[in-house]
């Protein structure tokens, strides 16, 4: 077989590849409107075929079992929901911040089934969820801390009390969307301080990570 005939036998093989991940892909967008909807408990993987128009084998194809699946649509959901929050890079700081916790409020108020099974942990105590959550938590300790001291590996104690601002945001924002008493806007602006707060608690114990200018109280 000459070089235009191995070229030529390749390109079907790409398009299937697309094809596949198109179908794929849809099959998840399908499977966050479901579980938004209803109970992880309450779907059969009949009702899933069904309600995807599909034959109940395509997606055992794709997904192996219905847990498969759940873990497919959480870890969409994850990588919307910090791809969301970790842009504005080309923005000063303070600025950056804001946005980044503007788009997560955003995330949370616009997906709140996906938002609870990120932070809750999943069906149960699910380890593979679990861990796809503390994959989250350490995305946005990473955002925030390139934000404030213009790097990523921080000292366990910085990490500790940016993880601890996080783990607070989590729970503020469960409640807001249950409760949605405060405007997104004066919500961002509350968690903005809190953080202006860890970081000069961080600066306290640790004062080779000095607080950002916007966060100081003295300017």
């Amino acid at each position: 077989m000459n070089n235009s005939q191995q070229r030529g036998a390749v390109r079907p093989r790409v398009r299937g590849n697309d094809r596949s991940l198109a179908r794929r892909a849809e099959l998840i967008a399908i499977g966050r409107k479901l579980f938004a909807d209803t109970s992880y408990d309450a779907l059969s993987m009949d009702d899933i075929a069904r309600h995807a128009h599909v034959a109940k084998g395509l997606i055992y194809y794709y997904f192996k079992s219905k847990r498969g699946y759940y873990l497919a649509i959480v870890e969409d959901s994850v990588a919307d929901l910090v791809t969301r929050a970790a842009g504005g890079l080309e923005l000063p700081p303070v600025e950056r911040v804001h946005r980044t916790i503007d788009r997560y409020l955003r995330y949370a108020e616009n997906n709140q089934a996906a938002y609870r099974t990120i932070v809750s942990g999943g069906v149960g105590f699910d380890a593979q969820v679990h861990a796809i959550r503390d994959g989250v938590r350490e995305a946005i300790v990473a955002t925030i801390a390139e934000g404030a001291y213009g790097r990523r590996d921080i000292d366990p104690l910085a990490r500790m009390g940016l993880l601890g601002w996080v783990c607070s945001v989590e729970g503020a924002t469960l409640d807001w969307i249950d409760r949605p008493e405060l405007s997104r806007e004066a919500m961002c602006e509350l968690l903005v301080k809190t953080l202006g707060g860890t970081l000069r608690a961080i600066e306290e114990l640790a004062p080779a990570y000095a607080a950002p200018l916007p966060a100081r109280r003295d300017t």
